[in-house]
């Protein structure tokens, strides 16, 4: 006969080691069966882990659904596992104080022991209703892409473009603009990646030939001024603007995705494969749900049309509205300041969302995931792309940003900027061979551009007071700070002022 001690105990040890209370009530046949089928999982797993690498990741993204009902069906089997282990050590012959004890003790073991699993049921859950919010099709269905070749997804090519946009949209938002206009040019055999920045600001954008804007823009994308001095013919507008003229398309609505992505295309001299668009105010609800941003704060910041408030200098915890400021305000300052910022918050966020901030408040980051970002990106891809950001992670990042003085934004040079892409590209393909040869300390400082040049979400649209105000002044070029001048495609690591370098390539 057990005393209420040891039938706890054996209890416990098969929680953790299924059929010891089997065993020990001489059960051999159920003792023995459990505890090999609980040593051949865990063997199966632990070679699964040792074998794991990025491409498995990738794949797993495609059985979410499946693995949240392994994880429900453990949560179910461990819970019975321990109330039945605690059955067959017979604590009938305990007496009616030790029954009560034991029975609640081991009541409240088998709940411990099941909720990991039915937390991860539940993530693992959320995880895919978030990935199908955010991979759908207009109609709200996800997206199927096509057939996805297993042995070459990428179709032969040996780049992917990916247009980042930061925009702002919304049920109280007066239409689109993309005020953060990206692209990630990335060698899906390395993982080299340039990123090429092109300001909202930009003037007479060309259009591809014989597309429809080109029609209706032979010269340049320009609009008259609704009034003195106000325009909203800049490269910001150009979704909208073809959201907003169907009649372009023979009626076909919601265009503006596929319109920028040709015109950036065009502008580039490349083509844009996919596009994913970073809702800002997602971004602020992001932020609180990881309990708010540190952020070095170089100067007081001024928001809102009329002053309503400052950030103040300093070490600051913002929370999600008062980092948007931080990012968003152009008040006493200009759009390449404000992408500065950007910059600095973006990197803020990656190196401050630790695992186990993200693990507490899941379920809100993936709520605010699922209203921040809208994309192209094919549903089965996810499997291959995954992969290709490891690389990513772990490969040179150069940024190459399309701002003055380099071009000027009023009267770009078209086929400079054509040149300078080519070039980027070209000195990023070559990358790893020069990173080989070069001091690790440069090496180091192309790998950190990630965080401060990477623009998802990076860039995010006017103030809030002044959202709705088009940009002043068209012809006024501000004046950043003096970009170094440098050989042709030659990267250098530049001080963003947040504490990382990111890489710029200069004329």
């Amino acid at each position: 006969m057990f005393g209420a001690a040891a039938l706890i105990g054996w209890v416990a040890l098969s929680a953790v080691l299924p059929g010891a209370a089997h065993l020990r009530a001489g059960r051999w046949r159920t003792g023995l069966l459990l505890l090999g089928g609980y040593l051949t999982g865990v063997v199966a797993v632990a070679c699964v882990a040792v074998g794991a690498d990025a491409g498995l990741a990738g794949r797993a993204l495609g059985w979410l659904g499946q693995i949240s009902l392994v994880f429900a069906a453990c949560a179910v089997a461990w819970f019975w596992l321990v109330v039945r282990s605690y059955v067959v050590l017979r604590p009938g012959r305990l007496p009616r104080k030790g029954q009560i004890l034991t029975g609640l003790v081991a009541g409240v073991l088998a709940v411990v022991v099941a909720a990991p699993f039915a937390v991860a049921a539940r993530y693992v859950r959320v995880s895919e209703q978030t990935l199908d919010a955010m991979f759908a099709a207009p109609g709200g269905t996800a997206q199927a892409g096509g057939a996805v070749r297993r042995d070459d997804p990428w179709a032969g090519r040996d780049r992917v473009n990916v247009l980042l946009l930061g925009g702002d949209w919304g049920d109280n938002r007066i239409g689109m603009r993309t005020d953060s206009i990206n692209v990630a040019s990335v060698d899906v055999r390395t993982g080299n990646t340039v990123l090429l920045g092109l300001p909202r600001n930009l003037e007479h954008v060309r259009f591809p030939p014989g597309s429809a804007m080109a029609t209706r823009f032979p010269f340049g994308f320009q609009l008259p001024e609704y009034r003195p001095g106000w325009r909203e013919d800049l490269l910001f507008s150009v979704w909208q603007y073809a959201d907003d003229h169907p009649e372009l398309f023979g009626g076909r609505r919601h265009m503006g995705a596929e319109v920028l992505k040709e015109t950036v295309g065009h502008i580039l001299g490349l083509r844009i494969d996919w596009y994913a668009l970073v809702n800002i105010w997602g971004f602020a609800k992001m932020i609180d749900a990881l309990g708010g941003l540190v952020v070095a704060v170089d100067r007081d910041i001024v928001y809102g049309l009329h002053n309503e408030g400052t950030v103040r200098a300093g070490i600051r915890r913002l929370n999600g509205a008062e980092a948007l400021w931080y990012a968003r305000s152009r008040t006493f300052s200009d759009d390449f300041d404000r992408m500065h910022r950007q910059r600095c918050v973006l990197g803020a966020l990656l190196s401050q969302a630790d695992p186990a901030t993200v693990l507490t408040r899941f379920t809100e980051i993936a709520a605010a995931t699922r209203r921040m970002i809208s994309t192209d990106v094919p549903r089965p891809m996810l499997e291959h792309l995954v992969p290709l950001a490891w690389k990513v992670k772990h490969a040179p990042i150069t940024s190459l940003q399309f701002v003055p003085p380099l071009i000027n934004t009023a009267y770009p040079d078209w086929d400079r900027i054509r040149l300078l892409t080519a070039r980027a590209i070209r000195a990023s393909v070559h990358a790893s061979d020069n990173a080989t040869g070069s001091a690790s300390g440069n090496a180091s400082g192309n790998a950190q551009a990630g965080p401060s040049g990477t623009p998802s979400g990076s860039s995010p649209a006017p103030s809030p007071s002044t959202a709705l105000r088009p940009h002043r002044h068209r012809h006024s070029q501000p004046s950043p700070s003096p970009t170094p001048v440098l050989s042709p495609g030659t990267p250098s690591p530049i001080d963003d002022g947040c504490g990382a370098p990111h890489t710029a390539m200069a004329r």
